[in-house]
């Protein structure tokens, strides 16, 4: 009888705000997420801090620091919401009548790969879904998954925790880009040249390209990067004109104007990777999400049959 007074107290837009608060950490930002007023969302945590008898959220400079406590609910609050929203949504999912929000997570390779042809299929398919697009490292995506900041998470993963699921979009290699006018006389890169050569590494919060290193490693070499950055779309802009190489995911160099650039196998052995789809297992129950995920892998279904001939 008592714990069925406890759940009475309980408000499910308390659990709903709860989420958004620990998400944002900051009052305002979560208001504003949920289209409430700042007074009603400070008023919401007081009462949570009353119902479980934790400060939840304490002070931290301009915003709020979650308590262990806090730390705790983070996943078993999104599960619990997740399986809530699954309980209440329609029996079947009509993508031209639906109108959702997904919340997607990739890297600008992942965009440009993924997002011209996704879109194109959401706007004659299913005009009224809507799409957030985030940027985030490899850990960061999978935390999104975990902790339902993100409802999908497109790029390479090559360990999944537990709780996640993934769909195989294609196989991948590497392949090197450089200036035209840099590229030996017999057209072949060989490694005496790439390592004596400066490098461009494409790399966001420290999560890089570890399996071209670890491939270098294995020979006892090392290559000298002299730029790193996170940004893709001006990267092929610095290899024109010098004698830096670009190492990248080969399907990210399609479009490359090859009057001025040329791509180049490397001259060393990279193991091939897995590009996948991923979401967390408690969302197995979402039509929607599952109709999404399809979409994704028909969109990606071309490549998979990408030749290593076409790219070079």
């Amino acid at each position: 009888m008592h714990q069925m007074n406890d759940l009475r107290r309980i408000d499910l837009n308390l659990l709903v705000i709860l989420d958004a608060l620990l998400s944002e950490q900051h009052v305002t930002r979560a208001a504003e997420r949920l289209h409430l007023s700042q007074p009603a969302v400070s008023h919401a945590l007081a009462r949570l801090r009353d119902l479980l008898g934790d400060q939840l959220l304490v002070r931290a400079g301009a915003g709020l620091a979650p308590t262990p406590r806090a730390l705790e609910l983070i996943a078993p609050l999104a599960e619990a919401l997740a399986q809530v929203q699954s309980l209440l949504a329609p029996n079947i999912f009509d993508p031209a009548t639906a109108k959702r929000t997904f919340r997607l997570a990739m890297s600008d390779y992942g965009a440009a790969i993924v997002l011209p042809g996704l879109i194109r299929t959401l706007r004659r398919e299913a005009p009224a879904i809507d799409l957030q697009i985030s940027h985030a490292s490899r850990e960061g995506m999978l935390e999104g998954l975990i902790n339902g900041d993100i409802d999908i998470a497109v790029g390479v993963f090559p360990e999944l925790p537990n709780e996640l699921r993934s769909t195989v979009l294609f196989e991948e290699h590497y392949a090197c880009l450089v200036d035209r006018n840099s590229v030996p006389d017999d057209g072949v890169l060989d490694l005496p040249t790439y390592l004596s050569r400066p490098h461009v590494l494409l790399e966001m919060r420290g999560s890089g390209t570890p399996e071209i290193e670890r491939a270098l490693t294995s020979l006892r070499e090392r290559r000298r990067v002299a730029i790193s950055l996170p940004h893709w779309r001006v990267a092929p802009e610095l290899i024109s004109g010098t004698d830096l190489i670009l190492t990248v995911a080969s399907r990210a160099l399609r479009n490359i104007d090859q009057s001025l650039l040329v791509v180049v196998p490397p001259p060393f052995q990279i193991p091939s990777f897995t590009f996948v789809s991923a979401w967390h297992k408690r969302r197995g129950g979402d039509q929607a999400l599952n109709w999404l995920n399809k979409k994704i892998e028909k969109t990606t279904t071309p490549l998979q049959e990408l030749p290593k001939a076409a790219i070079f």
